[in-house]
């Protein structure tokens, strides 16, 4: 919550949150903690047991709306935002596959998480 709290002092200027209200390390305020501080706020509520292409859709729209503004993406984790990001990376910033595979890596193993490994892969093939 204070990490929120010290976005706007950080010239912060949007946030993109993967992370459902209802998981148990989201902050139940975070919406107003945000706004409050004139940021923009973006809720993409991602099932982590389910990544859909709707949701990564969402997440494009939500970055494509941000321009060149300084944001904060964030999940529990960020195992879903790795793998969102990666994949806008590559579709949208120039990275190769081998790119988006290291970066994830350099967080979590999709091995690890099977439906993960095959959304990522899905994705990078479009």
């Amino acid at each position: 919550e204070q990490q929120l709290r010290e976005l706007s002092a950080e010239g912060y200027q949007s946030v993109i949150s993967l992370l459902p209200a209802d998981s148990e390390y989201a902050v139940a305020n975070e919406p107003d903690i945000v706004l409050s501080q004139g940021l923009d706020y973006t809720y993409i509520p991602v099932d982590f047991s389910a990544p859909t292409r709707e949701d990564y859709d969402e997440f494009v729209r939500a970055m494509q709306l941000n321009g060149d503004s300084k944001l904060m993406l964030h999940c529990a984790a960020n195992y879903r935002v790795s793998a969102f990001y990666s994949i806008y990376a590559v579709q949208h910033l120039g990275w190769n596959a081998n790119d988006a595979y290291d970066f994830i890596s350099g967080i979590w193993n999709l091995d690890e998480y099977p439906v993960w490994k095959a959304f990522v892969a899905e994705m990078l093939e479009t």
